[in-house]
């Protein structure tokens, strides 16, 4: 499992000309869900992404997590961050979830991250989304778990 976290100062999701989701200053989270992730992983990523240090603290230095200046989260389904892309010049998809199971737990992650903190909101699995975002920093970071 893969998890692009990117604080941002404000993130939305559109679909078409409806606005999904939006938050204020917080995490933007991309997800690429891969072969052999369960919800197991899926919460520890989680846990990770709430309770991760990006933001600043009085001194500037990363101390803060998102919980820590209630900030929003957006959590987005990526398949993309699932490709191989070590060989040849196109992405490999061959370890990417199928998407009946990747909607299923990506759905399941939603609810345990919305269970666990809010403001929490998503975008729509497998919609063609258009994802905005003021990247604040830019603060990136790629979380991986097996």
């Amino acid at each position: 499992m893969k998890a692009l976290l990117q604080r941002v100062k404000e993130a939305s999701v559109t679909i078409e000309a409806d606005q999904l989701s939006s938050i204020n200053q917080g995490l933007l989270i991309l997800v690429g869900l891969e072969k052999g992730d369960d919800i197991s992983i899926g919460i520890r990523i989680l846990e990770k992404i709430l309770s991760y240090r990006v933001f600043n603290d009085a001194d500037g230095r990363m101390n803060l997590s998102v919980k820590d200046i209630a900030g929003g989260v957006l959590l987005v389904p990526q398949f993309t961050l699932a490709a191989s892309t070590g060989r040849g010049l196109r992405p490999s998809f061959s370890d990417a979830m199928p998407p009946a199971e990747a909607h299923d737990l990506f759905q399941e992650m939603y609810q345990k991250l919305k269970e666990r903190y809010e403001p929490t909101l998503s975008g729509r699995f497998g919609a063609d989304m258009r994802v905005a975002l003021v990247n604040d920093g830019p603060v990136t970071f790629l979380l991986e778990l097996r």
